[in-house]
């Protein structure tokens, strides 16, 4: 790869997470607005922008191909819809955690994610791991009983974090489409529910959107683009750099919500948080460093092949 492509790729994929990372200060602006409204908000308004998006991009065509070839191809077509219920899941945790003073549990899901999707591939796609990565495994499940024992209950936000994005990552492999194309499909799905429950509310007289704040109506509108923006970049940034830096830079989004949650928005962090975060960083530490040796191993043979 060459160095400015590399620059470039880190600089999209950082601030993808970064944005990530700030997301929940939109959300807290939201916290008068039940989760449910949001996400139906959330879901119709990222199905509108990323129309305008494919339409100035000229991708119209390229959705109107991939759906035709749905007909012939019917896993692809069930894996998308997985995707798509999987994120909109994810999405709903999220707001609502973050709404209800969950955002350290929230941070954890996050933290976590990058061992599970590694599980599911090891389960799913028959990946191998290192005796490292089986450690890292070891640790981080440490981490998350510590954080359940503490708790007197099952940690189910962080769970249903890390598997529904993890599962969600798993069933993109099987997508071939252009990235947004792909987001474009994924609302389309979910699309006419969002949108159903949108009208009930309207008709209740319980919805939030033009219901008379001009500042909450432009924030659920905006929801469209805070969250197509961040995927968008990503999928460019991924693109570029090696697999091992995007691993480092994954954890920039949890962190960032992890310090909000603390410092910004007063929730407390326990010592068993903080036993529970020591051993998920202890795994993240160890499985990182296994993940840059072996890219390292993996691309020494081809740069002796080319002469570099």
């Amino acid at each position: 790869m060459e160095r400015n492509e590399i620059k470039t790729g880190a600089f999209q994929a950082g601030l993808s997470y970064l944005l990530w990372g700030i997301l929940p200060i939109y959300w807290k602006l939201l916290d008068h607005v039940n989760a449910e409204d949001i996400l139906a908000n959330r879901i119709f308004w990222s199905f509108a922008f990323m129309m305008v998006v494919l339409f100035f991009s000229k991708k119209i065509r390229n959705l109107i191909s991939v759906l035709k070839g749905f007909k012939q191809n019917r896993k692809e077509m069930y894996a998308l819809i997985i995707a798509s219920l999987l994120i909109s899941t994810n999405w709903f945790i999220y707001i609502w955690a973050v709404n209800h003073h969950h955002m350290i549990e929230a941070s954890l899901g996050y933290y976590i994610n990058p061992l599970v999707s590694v599980l599911l591939g090891v389960i799913f796609l028959k990946e191998k791991l290192s005796p490292a990565q089986y450690v890292s495994f070891i640790i981080a499940g440490v981490g998350v009983l510590i954080l359940g024992i503490s708790y007197g209950k099952f940690p189910w936000i962080s769970i249903v974090l890390a598997f529904s994005f993890g599962v969600y990552g798993l069933a993109k492999k099987m997508i071939k489409v252009d990235s947004a194309v792909g987001l474009t499909l994924e609302t389309l799905v979910v699309t006419p529910f969002a949108l159903a429950y949108m009208v009930f509310l309207f008709l209740n007289g319980e919805h939030a959107l033009f219901a008379g704040s001009v500042t909450t109506d432009l924030l659920l509108v905006g929801a469209g683009a805070a969250t197509a923006l961040p995927l968008l970049y990503f999928a460019k940034g991924a693109q570029k750099i090696p697999l091992s830096m995007l691993g480092f830079l994954q954890y920039i989004a949890p962190t960032i919500t992890l310090i909000l949650g603390v410092l910004v928005y007063g929730e407390q962090f326990t010592k068993h948080h903080l036993q529970a975060f020591i051993f998920i960083w202890s795994a993240l530490t160890i499985y990182s460093i296994s993940k840059t040796k072996l890219f390292a191993n993996t691309l020494g043979p081809v740069r002796k092949r080319f002469g570099a």
